[in-house]
Parts: structure tokens; C-alpha cells; sequence
């Protein structure tokens, strides 16, 4: 665990071999991170109604983006339904990134879990449904989509794509993006900007850091304020 007040759990992190850049993305809160990117002129990149579906679950990492479609029972055949081929694109400290437009039935459940998890990928992101909640919390791996239901995407989904952008929640991803999530939400750092929005996230959480002691030393909060512009 992390000794500063600002700081995340050290078993959260991303893996750093995979991509140094999303590790130090990892140390940061999706809150911080959104303060970057409302700095860097970026404040529609915050995905705001993805949300885990259990709490205390977080990840970061490059994006690997699938785009699905969504039908009724029996528009699509079970073929239709690849989440194997899903996760065979997905490398460790990856997130993979469903654009599903919302659908209330499942792309995703314990044994995808479990499979990701033993893969080493660091997190899903669903614009859409997933189930099997008890069995994502008992092989510890975390998730974050739109919908929890009981019902199957096999014969109602249709994986149209994988690598190709997508949007989630109204927010444009594309294949290597960096995707941060926790407990207040989700965030997209595009590649091309990532180094700098992350070295500002940084110092924004040093500053959360000094704010933190002097107020535990007694300043007031007002006076934080005016001190600390960001808190």
C-alpha cells in the first residue's frame, strides 16, 4: 500500500514492462487525471456513467477497443458471439474497451473474467451489459460497464470489430489509448497527448498532497482553497 495520502494501492498499478506510461497513469485518481485533461482542453474524454460494478475496483491501461452490435434473441448466431477471439487480442496490463452502444444483455461473465484474468489484462470497460458479479469479485477482476443482467449475449451480439475506434459514453477511443478507472469514473488519455496530460496529473496530485498536510495541520478549507486552486 501507498504511504502518501494522494496515492493509489500499490497492487492496482498497471504493469510497468507493458507500459510504463499506463503505470504511472495507474498512480493517479481518474479525478486528477480529469483535471489534467480539463487542462489540456480535453474535458470531454471524462466517461461519466460507466461505473464499477463492485466497489474498490480500478484499472489502467492501453485500450484495446471491440466493436459489437446488438439484437434480438436469435439475430445473431452463437459464431456471432467471439469473445475468444476478444481476448486472444488482449496482452497483459491491457483494457479491453466494448462499444455496445448500451445494450442490456451480456458481452462479457465469469469465465471471461477468469480467462482474463489468468491472460494478466488489467480491466473491461462496457458500454453495455455484463453478469456473473459474484464470480468477477472471486477471480478478482475488475469491471466496469453500464448494465449488470442476467441475460446472455450469445444469438443477440455480433462482434463486428476489433481494433477499430469506438465510442463509449459519448467518448471517442481508439486502439493504444490510455484508459484510467475507479471509484469516481473513467477517463481517456489519447495516446498522442498521454505524456503530458499524466506529468500534469502528477503535479496536480503533489499539490493534493501538500494539501492534505497543511489542512491536517489545521488550515482551514476555505484558505486551502484560495491556496490550492485545484482541491
Amino acid at each position: 500500500m501507498t504511504d502518501d495520502p494522494g496515492g493509489v494501492p500499490a497492487d492496482s498499478l498497471a504493469d510497468p514492462s507493458a507500459d510504463p506510461l499506463a503505470a504511472r497513469a495507474a498512480r493517479l485518481a481518474s479525478s486528477t487525471l480529469a483535471n489534467a485533461l480539463d487542462d489540456a482542453g480535453l474535458h470531454h474524454n471524462a466517461i461519466a456513467t460507466l461505473k464499477a460494478v463492485s466497489p474498490g475496483m480500478r484499472f489502467a491501461g492501453p485500450a484495446v477497443t471491440v466493436l459489437e452490435v446488438a439484437g434480438d434473441y436469435g439475430a445473431f448466431t452463437s459464431e456471432d458471439f467471439k469473445v475468444g477471439a476478444i481476448l486472444e487480442a488482449a496482452g497483459p496490463g491491457d483494457v479491453i474497451v466494448v462499444a455496445l452502444g448500451g445494450a442490456a444483455c451480456s458481452t462479457w461473465g465469469g469465465m471471461a473474467s477468469l480467462a482474463a484474468k489468468v491472460k494478466g489484462v488489467a480491466g473491461l470497460l462496457v458500454d453495455g451489459g455484463v453478469r456473473d458479479l459474484e464470480e468477477m469479485i472471486a477471480f478478482d477482476f475488475p469491471v466496469f460497464a453500464r448494465h449488470l443482467v442476467p441475460t446472455s449475449g450469445r444469438r443477440r451480439l455480433k462482434v463486428e470489430a476489433i481494433g477499430a475506434p469506438v465510442e463509449v459514453d459519448g467518448v471517442a477511443v481508439v486502439a493504444g489509448d490510455i484508459i484510467v478507472a475507479d471509484g469516481s469514473g473513467a477517463v481517456c488519455l489519447p495516446r498522442a497527448g498521454a505524456e503530458e496530460i499524466v506529468t500534469r496529473a502528477e503535479a496536480l496530485q503533489r499539490d493534493d498532497q501538500a494539501a492534505v498536510a497543511e489542512i491536517q495541520r489545521g488550515l482551514g478549507f476555505s484558505e486551502a482553497m484560495k491556496k490550492f486552486t485545484r482541491i
